[in-house]
C-alpha cells in the first residue's frame, strides 16, 4: 500500500498575511461604506480582501485569477484595493512601518541613497516611455531614496525615458513621515552616482536641505580598498530594488495607473519588512 505524503491534505497558509501585520493593517481602514438602497450581499470580510491583495502583489498574476484559489473573487479584492487606495491606506501602512522601524531598531538620517531603477512595463500607461537601454520598450524608472539601512524612505515613478535628476525632486518630495532636522553637527549626507552631477540638482538637494556626495560607479569599492576606514554609503540603494522585485507585481509593471504602482511599491516593503 503506498505511503500518503505526510503533508497531504494540509492546508498551506504560508501566502496568508501574518496576523502581526493584519493588526497593524486594520487599524488603517476606513469605515465601511453602507449601500445605498440598504440591501446588498453581505460585504466580503476585510483580512480575505487584503489577503487577495498581497498574493497579487508577492505573484504578479492578473486579478482574474484570484477567482480559482478561492482567496476572493477578483471584483471584490480589485474594488477594495481602489476603495483603500483612495482612502490612502497603503500610503499610511508604509509610513507606520517606517514609524515602528524608527522605534525597533532606528531610522539612520545621517547618510541617506537615492538611485532609480527601470522595469518594464509591456501595457504601457501613465508614465512610461520607451527604455534607451532596452530597444526602445515601454518602461518605468522607479527612482528610491534610502536611508543608511537601504529601507526605502522615498519613491517616485516616471517614464523609462526621464532623466534620473528630472524625477529627483519628487522623490525627495514623497517622504512619508517627519524627517528630523539636519544641523552642523549632525548634517544629513545624501549619495548619488553621477547620473545627478548637474548644478540643478545640487541646488536642489541644497533646497532640501541634504549634502550632496556625488561619486562615478566603481569609486566606492576602489576607497574601500585604498582608504583607511572608508565606509561605502551609496551601494544600500543598488540592494533595495531587488527587494522589492521580489513582489513579482513590482518586477513587471502591468498596472496602467500609475498610483497602483506607487502604492504596491511600499506597502509590498512593509509586507517583507514587517514579516521578517
Amino acid at each position: 500500500m503506498a505511503k500518503v505524503p505526510a503533508t497531504a491534505g494540509v492546508r498551506d497558509d504560508r501566502w496568508r498575511m501574518p496576523d502581526v501585520l493584519w493588526e497593524r493593517i486594520e487599524r488603517l481602514l476606513p469605515a465601511r461604506p453602507s449601500h445605498p438602497l440598504g440591501c446588498h450581499h453581505p460585504r466580503v470580510d476585510d483580512r480575505k480582501a487584503m489577503d487577495a491583495i498581497f498574493f497579487v502583489l508577492r505573484t504578479g498574476c492578473p486579478w482574474n485569477a484570484l477567482n480559482a484559489p478561492g482567496i476572493c473573487s477578483s471584483s471584490s479584492a480589485h474594488r477594495r484595493f481602489r476603495e483603500w487606495t483612495s482612502a490612502g491606506v497603503f500610503v499610511n501602512l508604509w509610513a507606520q512601518g517606517l514609524e515602528e522601524y524608527d522605534e525597533l531598531k532606528g531610522l539612520d538620517w545621517e547618510w541617506l541613497a537615492m538611485d532609480d531603477a527601470i522595469t518594464k512595463a509591456p501595457l504601457g500607461g501613465e508614465r512610461t516611455g520607451k527604455n534607451p537601454t532596452d530597444r526602445g520598450q515601454q518602461g518605468t524608472e522607479r527612482s528610491v531614496l534610502t536611508q543608511a539601512n537601504g529601507v526605502p524612505v522615498g519613491l517616485a515613478v516616471e517614464g523609462a525615458n526621464r532623466h534620473d535628476k528630472k524625477v529627483a525632486e519628487a522623490t525627495l518630495e514623497s517622504i512619508p513621515v517627519d524627517r528630523p532636522e539636519p544641523t552642523e553637527d549632525r548634517p544629513q549626507g545624501l549619495c548619488l552616482d553621477q547620473s545627478y552631477d548637474y548644478d540643478d540638482t545640487r541646488e536642489l538637494v541644497r533646497e532640501f536641505r541634504f549634502t550632496a556626495h556625488v561619486r562615478a560607479r566603481g569609486q566606492e569599492a576602489k576607497a574601500l580598498k585604498r582608504e583607511v576606514g572608508f565606509k561605502a554609503h551609496r551601494w544600500v540603494v543598488e540592494r533595495t530594488p531587488s527587494w522589492m522585485n521580489r513582489f513579482r507585481r513590482i518586477l513587471i509593471r502591468w498596472a496602467k495607473k500609475v498610483e497602483k504602482l506607487l502604492r504596491d511599491a511600499p506597502s509590498g516593503m512593509c509586507f517583507h519588512h514587517v514579516s521578517m
